[in-house]
């Protein structure tokens, strides 16, 4: 598997981020992304469950990163989600997504976050579009950093 890499500040993937959730993201052979994250307390809505925002967010953010190995930056259009199980804390999840549909502009994706023995607790659906290269570059300046960085 291929790493992705990763910026500053991100709420999901920055690596200074103090509150952020610091995710490694990596491209398998079929072009997926797939990421792990082990949910503690202080990211629970219910007690003892993954909050429903973060669910949402760790989909939305894999879900565009599916991209990324395509070199192409895309901004979510449209998100929606499943949610088929409650997502238990403690347990390391899979997140995985692949994109669906190409249509030059804008591009289609599906996600899942799975338990460790495959069982589906959330899904995603989402369109993402294309942002214009002169938005790519003001991006890349204002990241500062956009690096592949060891786990």
């Amino acid at each position: 598997m291929e790493k992705q890499p990763n910026s500053r500040m991100c709420f999901v993937c920055g690596i200074e981020n103090p509150i952020g959730l610091h995710l490694f993201f990596y491209t398998d052979e079929e072009g997926r992304c797939i990421a792990r994250f082990q949910p503690r307390e202080e990211h629970q809505g219910y007690p003892g469950c993954l909050h429903g925002g973060l669910i949402s967010t760790l989909l939305d953010e894999v879900m565009g990163r599916v991209l990324a190995h395509r070199e192409v930056w895309a901004m979510t259009g449209r998100l929606e989600i499943k949610f088929r199980k409650p997502v238990p804390l403690g347990e390391e999840l899979t997140i995985v997504a692949e994109v669906t549909r190409d249509r030059g502009r804008a591009y289609e994706a599906r996600g899942e976050i799975r338990l460790p023995d495959g069982t589906v607790l959330a899904e995603g659906n989402g369109l993402y579009l294309r942002v214009p290269d002169e938005f790519v570059e003001q991006a890349r300046s204002a990241l500062d950093f956009w690096e592949v960085v060891p786990d």
